[in-house]
């Protein structure tokens, strides 16, 4: 193929055509279209829905209670989507998506140092996957930011507001990351080299620094207990985002090397450090909830909340995976332990979010349990099912991973395995 350097990168030469009309995009663009629908519904929902009628403003309109449903509908929120920090599926995405491609990125730079050559020659394909990943995660919270909210960070700012934590994060790690990629595919290999190692060890720190902050942000909300006494949550959300991105990189390799010569040595790899991290966030998990608020754990444990924690989260990240890579046999094992952790991995940020939110402030004034807004029950379990508003959103964000990764696939030829070496 025909190519275009540029700064010492192989940019391939293709048309427009073959660029953004591939089988691939057009997925691409069906997944994006549902989600545009969401962000239409939850922005129609949000400031959109009449709360109170105009008959019950004829009736009275001094009325307190419905000078509240105006706030309400002003100010406050409608169901499931808010125009607050709504703890729900968003944020259960965004963990997903931003804590595992993170953690595909973490773990190739922890590869290269460690001189593990059968991950090497497939960096640039996984960092590309793990990047379109973060992109994703922040379509997603970006459809849940109030834009009145981002203006006043400007005009009023509070630095030390979760926003604030999180804006020079990624204005700092997206372009890392994009120079570790592109050191990882440019044709000056000696300059490259030369700047391997160093370059390597800024992005496990910077790795670990942006695990922190996320950890942070959680910490900070001290009447979810759940959040607050998990044990170096930090430490966390490494060891569960590394399950999920070996999952995330198994399926890669299955699509992208099953015909190379180094597929059977890479899907090995992926199995023993899929074992491994398995087992450590075992352990954790066990010692997590022996030290969490015990109102929290019983809901999570022997509560609602009991089937999807032991039969989706327990079992399919780590009991089916364990069994599965414990000793080594066809890379088929490992691709099916790949989709069992990719899929409880998600079901672990669904439970981690919403069984925060389970239990609220509790009975602290000796007068029962509080409500969350005007017009909630007051009750001692709060659990929403998402709105499909943001269901359709989740949908979409795949299609941001898809779109990004086969656009810079097919521009510099990412997957191809190269020797960096």
């Amino acid at each position: 193929m025909e190519k275009i350097i540029i700064a010492g990168l192989e940019i391939n030469k293709v048309s427009i055509f073959k660029l953004l009309f591939n089988k691939a995009m057009l997925i691409a663009y069906a997944l994006l279209a549902v989600g545009v629908y969401g962000i239409y519904e939850a922005f129609d929902e949000r400031y959109f829905s009449i709360v109170a009628n105009a008959h019950a403003a004829g009736l009275d309109p001094t009325n307190p209670e419905l000078i509240e449903a105006m706030k309400e509908a002003v100010f406050g929120h409608v169901g499931e989507v808010s125009r607050e920090n709504p703890w729900t599926l968003f944020i259960v995405n965004y963990m997903y998506m931003i804590y595992t491609g993170s953690g595909i990125i973490f773990l190739v730079a922890l590869a290269e140092l460690m001189k593990i050559e059968v991950v090497a020659k497939a960096a640039a394909g996984f960092m590309t996957l793990g990047l379109s990943m973060v992109f994703a995660g922040l379509f997603t919270i970006a459809t849940d930011l109030n834009m009145l909210n981002m203006l006043s960070m400007f005009t009023s700012p509070n630095f030390n507001a979760g926003m604030w934590l999180m804006l020079p994060l990624y204005f700092t790690y997206i372009p890392f990351v994009l120079f570790e990629i592109y050191l990882l595919i440019t044709n000056k290999r000696e300059w490259a080299k030369r700047l391997a190692v160093p370059v390597l060890l800024l992005s496990v720190g910077v790795d670990i620094v942006e695990y922190f902050i996320q950890a942070k942000l959680f910490s900070m909300n001290v009447a979810r207990h759940l959040w607050t006494e998990f044990p170096v949550l930090t430490f966390y959300f490494i060891i569960s985002a590394f399950v999920s991105s070996l999952g995330i990189m198994g399926i890669y390799a299955f699509f992208d090397y099953k015909k190379s010569p180094i597929y059977n040595d890479l899907m090995e790899t992926i199995r023993k450090a899929m074992l491994f991290f398995i087992t450590v966030l075992g352990a954790y998990e066990v010692l997590a909830y022996l030290m969490v608020d015990k109102s929290w754990a019983f809901i999570i444990l022997f509560g609602p909340f009991k089937w999807a924690y032991f039969g989706g989260y327990i079992f399919l990240t780590m009991t089916l995976p364990f069994l599965l890579t414990f000793r080594k046999g066809k890379p088929s094992n490992v691709v099916f332990a790949s989709i069992f952790t990719i899929v409880g991995g998600y079901i672990g940020r669904y439970l981690f979010v919403y069984g925060g939110n389970a239990n609220p402030l509790s009975d602290r004034f000796g007068v029962g349990y509080e409500k969350y807004d005007f017009y909630a029950i007051a009750k001692s379990i709060n659990y929403e099912w998402p709105h499909m508003a943001e269901v359709f959103i989740v949908i979409g964000s795949f299609g941001v991973v898809l779109a990004v990764y086969k656009i810079v696939n097919t521009l510099l030829s990412v997957s191809e395995l190269r020797d960096t070496h």
